[in-house]
């Protein structure tokens, strides 16, 4: 026991502001176009597992809702006319966080509820991947009751439905009696690319699709997973709807 309390004295605080948290060079994020550069090849739309891209004026249009970041396009394209960065921010349509994006969160929080946001997470047919980067917001690093955030057990305690997974034909009741359940003004996160596109398995009989084909969708975050710093972000855009 000694030696635990040791080691904790000596590790010190781990927890950081979620926005200053930095990202592996490994990290995958958003995929951009360099449009000058495009040969109209359409190799990119042929490697992109998830019919993600399609050509608009003989330039490639990434669809980010349905993107997972696997990096296939860019490897494909000859021409160079692909490069895939780190970042995660893909919830908001424009614009940047704030300086201080702790204190800033704390504030939507507490204007939009005037006490803490209660979160409910439905998986629907997930692979897991985003409920294991979802469950990384109550770690020591980020820790987002630091925040205001608690996540609760029943969907008639939330203000917030964060859904991972695509819809499947079993999964579609439990989802809309989730979502009746959820007293108003309650909101809807799509978590993922499953859940944002419903394209990540492809056509099945045993799929319904996007969470927007179901119930009401609030704030989008792509990705496969969406890093906790992105979960985070998506929060911020969703207060801006209460």
């Amino acid at each position: 026991m000694l030696n635990v309390m040791r080691k904790i004295v000596a590790t010190g605080t781990v927890t950081k502001n979620w926005d200053a948290v930095p990202l592996p060079e490994q990290a995958a994020g958003e995929v951009r176009v360099l449009p000058g550069n495009c040969r109209d090849c359409r190799q990119c739309l042929t490697a992109c597992p998830t019919q993600a891209i399609t050509m608009r004026q003989e330039v490639p249009v990434i669809e980010q809702k349905a993107c997972i970041f696997c990096g296939l396009c860019v490897e494909a394209c000859p021409a160079g006319c692909l490069e895939q960065t780190n970042n995660y921010k893909l919830a908001s349509l424009g614009g940047a966080l704030a300086d201080d994006a702790a204190a800033a969160l704390k504030k939507k929080i507490r204007s939009a509820l005037g006490r803490s946001l209660h979160v409910r997470h439905v998986d629907i047919g997930s692979c897991n991947a985003c409920d294991f980067e979802m469950s990384h917001l109550c770690n020591p690093i980020y820790d987002v009751q630091q925040y205001g955030i608690d996540f609760v057990a029943s969907p008639r305690h939330a203000d917030l439905l964060m859904v991972t997974g695509v819809v499947t034909r079993n999964s579609t009741q439990a989802l809309q009696m989730t979502y009746e359940a959820a007293p108003a003004p309650k909101l809807v996160m799509a978590v993922g690319s499953c859940a944002c596109s419903g394209r990540t398995y492809g056509d099945s009989y045993a799929i319904r699709g996007a969470v927007d084909a179901i119930v009401p969708v609030d704030v989008y975050v792509p990705g496969c997973p969406p890093r906790p710093q992105a979960l985070i972000h998506g929060i911020m855009l969703a207060l801006d709807r209460l």
